[in-house]
């Protein structure tokens, strides 16, 4: 009997930590979908709550031709006008994650379509730090391509 009550702890404690990863990764799929919405929407200022921008903070993006921008962390925070805002879509899919404690990396891909119906696509890896109890990125490299 004490086997079995032993048993059916160890297998609770096994679900609780299984769920709060589950949760997390939801949590953060959830953040990485509202940060492509507001920044495409145009509103910044929730834009820039998905954002915690540390001293270490990187933002990579690779063209499909070849060339790399270092952007300038701050201008996820207070982007320059006209920068956010230019309406469009984008869906993400193929999430991957790596969760340990307060610390996430998750690489996706997305398809964007701008305004215009004009399409790219991209690989992407986003760091995220759990920051006061909430999800926020850090840092991130976009890898654009031609399919």
């Amino acid at each position: 009997m004490k086997k079995a009550g032993l048993s059916f702890m160890a297998c609770c404690i096994l679900a609780c930590c299984n769920a709060q990863k589950i949760n997390d990764s939801t949590l953060i799929k959830q953040l990485l979908e509202k940060e492509s919405a507001t920044w495409r929407s145009g509103n910044t200022e929730e834009h820039a709550a998905c954002w915690h921008i540390q001293p270490y903070s990187k933002i990579l993006v690779s063209t499909a031709d070849g060339k790399c921008f270092d952007v300038p962390p701050s201008s996820v925070i207070n982007p320059p006008a006209g920068m956010a805002g230019k309406g469009g879509s984008a869906v993400n899919s193929n999430y991957l994650f790596s969760i340990t404690k307060n610390n996430a990396w998750v690489s996706h891909d997305e398809v964007s379509t701008a305004a215009d119906g004009t399409k790219s696509y991209s690989h992407e890896i986003r760091l995220l730090e759990k920051i006061k109890g909430k999800w926020k990125l850090v840092g991130q490299s976009i890898y654009l391509y031609k399919p």
